[in-house]
């Protein structure tokens, strides 16, 4: 949910980046961090979990403009993706403005893909929420493996796109379809938020 801050006329939303374990939620974020000009970001912050490989969390405040005299500014979290980290999946996830789901387009990774993906909408449903209801898009990472690794967007969007949502191919570690998967997620966010985008 987002908050108000009528002093400073700010109004901060919550970007929630969902996914399996190593499909590239925190490279995504990673490489936003590094385009972004230090006068528009914040402090990156990352809780290290017990193996050291997965963060808890990563959060970067963006401005995008402004609603009604308001300038926004936006949070970006990821989750870890592993299976024993659940409950801080369900917390992070909690008063989301807009999730950003990212598959591994690895063939061998649908399986992971399609429970990360019931995963968040079990979670919302656990905050009362219908997943319908929350702006989502679907970024599909790893797109510049081998071909004969990975699954076409067009083959994830038959396995994982049953609302019909933007997706994209992308390359987290090199840039491509990093920042057009975060602006469509913003737009979406600041269209609910302007009373355009409707229920």
């Amino acid at each position: 949910m987002s908050l108000v801050n009528y002093a400073t006329r700010e109004i901060t939303c919550k970007i929630v980046y969902y996914g399996p374990g190593r499909s590239g939620k925190t490279t995504n974020l990673h490489y936003i961090y590094g385009q972004v000009p230090g006068d528009r970001k914040g402090q990156m912050v990352s809780l290290a979990t017990q193996t050291d490989r997965t963060l808890f969390f990563d959060f970067l405040p963006i401005d995008l403009g402004t609603i009604s005299g308001f300038s926004t500014r936006f949070q970006l979290y990821t989750v870890p993706g592993q299976v024993y980290y659940a409950t801080t999946r369900r917390l992070v996830l909690q008063g989301a403005d807009g999730v950003v789901f990212v598959a591994d387009s690895q063939s061998r990774q649908l399986k992971e893909n399609v429970e990360s993906f019931q995963d968040l909408h079990a979670n919302l449903a656990e905050h009362g929420v219908a997943a319908r209801d929350v702006p989502l898009v679907i970024q599909y990472n790893k797109q510049d493996l081998p071909r004969d690794m990975i699954m076409s967007p067009d083959e994830l969007d038959e396995q994982l796109n049953f609302r019909e949502v933007p997706s994209f191919a992308a390359d987290a570690l090199h840039g491509p379809g990093v920042f057009v998967t975060l602006r469509a997620i913003s737009e979406q966010v600041l269209q609910r938020l302007s009373g355009k985008g409707g229920r």
